[in-house]
């Protein structure tokens, strides 16, 4: 993806162009293929480029419109097409993604932004009325964040710049960590107190002295699409599934799909095929890679590879296939490279580099994932929520219909499927108390945990969804928990790539919240919707597919494989002393690992992953921290870090 960093002198000091061409070094890496700066007064603003669509390479940024607006925009617009038609002869078929946006801003203002459907980050300076808007798409696929110190405001659409070039050490937000132990922190946290992130579906606006941040964009509960055949329901899925991945396909660069043999990337590279095949879109080339393990415990019936292999022999073309152990297994405690974030342990990088190593392979700028589909599609077979709509809708014959379905497709008894539904509704205190759903790691610091109310954090988005029906609140709290997870996702800095998310795509996340729970999941019959649309696309090994494993053993070996390292480091943790963590309980848990006991994995490493971060930002001065024995925890820091 594209960068964009600005910085706005808030007196009348003009900006040094020397501060500017720092800042435009610093975003480089993430835009190697254009470039350009403004400079006007006390602001300035830099621009680098990754082109990965025909319009992009005819793209001159930052855009000065007719106006007098400086307009910086990173992304793609996928309604092209709606808005020239909205905007009458304003823009053409031809214009640039940014000259649309421009008018669009011209014409309608700060309204624009709902009417704008893609993957995208924009920033608006009005030299007239001296107001900054930062804005991002409603899912924060693409990010800005903004910091506002010593009479200037700094902004970037990557946090590390800021960082790095702002000249001095950050507080810690607690909040975020809370977040971050239990799940994803809340949209619009950094790691430090003074930088913020424009929220997922929001915009900030700057303007003398004064911030403000709004949402133009929220899951609406009055849209409602009903049919009376389930062949309405696959059809109109097929329409817009077909149309998310069209969108995605629009590149003027090789893609690279994301493909595990699961029903999302299988879904994805299938439906890519036929559109591709049917001439509505012409990327150069579309690849696979699949990054894949043996089953566990050597048992084959657990491997992704039957199932991918499955969809190669569809399109009758062989993709890059590549085992998992064969990455990230020698960097397991230490950052390789400065992270903004703490993030996965472990070194990926090496994936990267490998599959743009060999002359004979193409160098991919666009990737396809699958990431959201379990999570919009019902991957999970939770029928609480189902059966909750049917208590407060007061329809008992119903209700116990459904609980014998449920009771037999899960193998779990009515009463007790009734219990949790019952549990389901309560009011959000009772179901922190009782639900298994809002459980904490048992070495998170208690008062820690009750200060920042983690147990309701677990429970979902803090949002309130008012008298909605619980099937409609659960997709809403899920929905909303993904977009928590697209704005605080880690990027690894490697090749540089555009990473597109068709099950992410506005009008399909919107769609599939308006129809009724029943058609994403029925007893016996997971991603109910997607397996009957897709019975045609998909081969007949993924349709049938049961599930797909989710496998824990590598990273647990690791936690065992490194046990005495980490008790070194936990020995004096720094989460422990700003009482995040209860020392003693997690060196329990990691003992427990080792000695092959269940332990709650993700948590774990979250757990492992903050305290090495932590220890790599002190080191670098970029934090302030309680006193701490800075010695002691160089040399251990050294000595798990050192390659």
């Amino acid at each position: 993806m594209s960068a964009q960093i600005g910085v706005w002198n808030l007196g009348e000091r003009p900006l040094d162009p020397v501060v500017l061409e720092k800042l435009s070094v610093a975003i480089e890496p993430y835009g190697p293929d254009d470039s350009g700066s403004h400079i006007s007064g006390p602001i300035g603003i830099a621009y680098r480029a990754l082109q990965t669509t025909p319009e992009s390479r005819l793209e001159s940024q930052p855009h000065i419109s007719s106006h007098g607006l400086i307009v910086t925009w990173d992304g793609r617009l996928d309604n092209r097409e709606d808005l020239v038609s909205q905007l009458r002869g304003d823009v053409t078929s031809s214009s640039t993604d940014v000259g649309i946006v421009t008018r669009a801003f011209e014409r309608w203002g700060e309204n624009c932004f709902r009417k704008l459907i893609g993957d995208w980050a924009l920033s608006v300076w009005d030299p007239s009325a001296q107001t900054l808007v930062l804005a991002v798409d409603y899912a924060c696929m693409r990010r800005l964040y903004y910091l506002t110190d010593e009479g200037r405001i700094i902004w970037c659409t990557e946090l590390s710049p800021i960082v790095l070039h702002s000249g001095r050490s950050f507080n810690l937000d607690d909040q975020y960590f809370a977040g971050f132990l239990v799940g994803y922190p809340e949209v619009g946290l950094t790691p430090y107190r003074e930088i913020r992130a424009v929220p997922p579906g929001g915009f900030a606006r700057f303007c003398k002295g004064r911030t403000s941040v709004e949402r133009y964009w929220t899951l609406d509960p009055g849209r409602k699409t009903y049919y009376q055949a389930d062949t309405d329901y696959e059809e109109h899925f097929r329409q817009v599934f077909r149309q998310a991945v069209r969108r995605r396909l629009r590149s003027n660069a090789p893609i690279l799909a994301d493909l595990s043999g699961g029903l999302d990337s299988s879904s994805i590279l299938c439906m890519a095929d036929d559109i591709i095949a049917s001439g509505e879109a012409h990327p150069p080339c579309l690849d696979t890679l699949s990054l894949y393990c043996p089953g566990e415990a050597g048992d084959p019936s657990d491997s992704d590879e039957p199932y991918f292999r499955a969809v190669e022999r569809k399109r009758g073309r062989t993709g890059i296939h590549r085992r998992v152990e064969d990455f990230g297994g020698t960097a397991f405690l230490r950052y390789n490279s400065f992270e903004a974030v703490p993030g996965s342990l472990g070194d990926s990088s090496g994936a990267e580099t490998d599959l743009n190593s060999s002359e004979a392979q193409p160098t991919y700028r666009v990737r396809l994932s699958g990431t959201g589909g379990d999570e919009v599609l019902g991957g999970i077979p939770d029928p609480r929520s189902q059966l909750a709509d049917l208590l407060v809708r007061l329809q008992p014959f119903k209700l116990m219909r459904q609980l014998m379905a449920w009771s037999s497709a899960k193998r779990i008894p009515w009463i007790q499927l009734l219990v949790q539904s019952l549990i389901h509704i309560s009011p959000v205190a009772l179901r922190a108390a009782l639900s298994k759903d809002a459980r904490i790691p048992t070495w998170i610091d208690d008062h820690f945990a009750n200060r920042y109310k983690l147990a309701k954090l677990r429970l979902g988005s803090s949002e309130s969804f008012g008298f909605w029906l619980p099937s409609r609140r659960e997709y809403a709290q899920t929905v909303h928990t993904l977009i928590r997870h697209m704005s605080h996702r880690l990027l690894v800095l490697g090749e540089p790539a555009e990473i597109r998310y068709p099950f992410l795509d506005q009008d399909l996340v919107e769609f599939l919240m308006s129809i009724p729970a029943s058609q994403l999941l029925r007893p016996g019959e997971r991603r109910s919707l997607m397996r009957r649309a897709l019975v045609n696309i998909l081969p007949t090994e993924v349709v049938q597919r049961r599930g797909k494993a989710v496998g824990s053993r590598f990273p647990i070996l690791s936690l065992a494989n490194h046990k005495e390292t980490l008790e070194q480091i936990f020995s004096s943790p720094l989460c422990s002393q700003l009482h995040y963590i209860n020392r003693d309980r997690f060196l329990e848990c990691i003992r427990a690992a080792a000695n092959g006991k269940d332990i709650k994995i993700w948590p774990t490493l979250r757990t492992v992953a903050m305290e090495l971060w932590l220890r790599d930002m002190a080191m670098r001065g970029l934090i302030r921290l309680p006193t701490v024995p800075q010695r002691s925890m160089k040399a251990e820091f050294v000595q798990t870090g050192a390659s």
